[in-house]
């Protein structure tokens, strides 16, 4: 539970960073069955998506604690689009995503070492697992 401002603000970063990565994964996870049907990458998305979940656990939050730090409502970000309103096919699509993905994962290492460095280092290796499934579908989509 939050002591302090910082506190609720860790979680929410953590909550945030959470949804964020595992909505990006899944797109990609898309992309790789539907339009790439390429069992190989599908598997290793669905395997960095289900060791989000495990990664999670590792953190001493609680899922209703984040969701009572969660405050989507007045969040001053919700409003702010850079280029994420223009696609301009499916490959942009997946590799917006796993900019995101990458993104995520950091965000969580980073965030996670105030609370636990184990959940850290297991955010940490998603990411280096995240860079290996990006460069090897980049030979799929040009």
């Amino acid at each position: 539970m939050p002591r302090n401002l910082q506190d609720k603000a860790v979680l929410r970063i953590i909550d945030a960073n959470i949804n964020r990565v595992k909505e990006a994964l899944r797109v990609c996870e898309e992309v790789t069955r539907f339009a790439m049907d390429n069992r190989s990458l599908t598997s290793g998305l669905k395997d960095i998506r289900h060791e989000v979940d495990l990664a999670v656990k590792v953190l001493p939050v609680s899922f209703s604690a984040r969701l009572k730090a969660r405050c989507s409502r007045f969040d001053v970000g919700k409003e702010v689009f850079g280029r994420e309103l223009s696609r301009d096919d499916i490959g942009d699509v997946f590799f917006a995503n796993m900019q995101r993905v990458k993104e995520c994962t950091r965000v969580l290492e980073e965030f996670s070492k105030l609370v636990s460095v184990k959940a850290a280092v297991k955010f940490k290796r998603l990411r280096y697992q995240a860079y290996d499934i990006e460069k090897r579908a980049k030979k799929f989509i040009s």
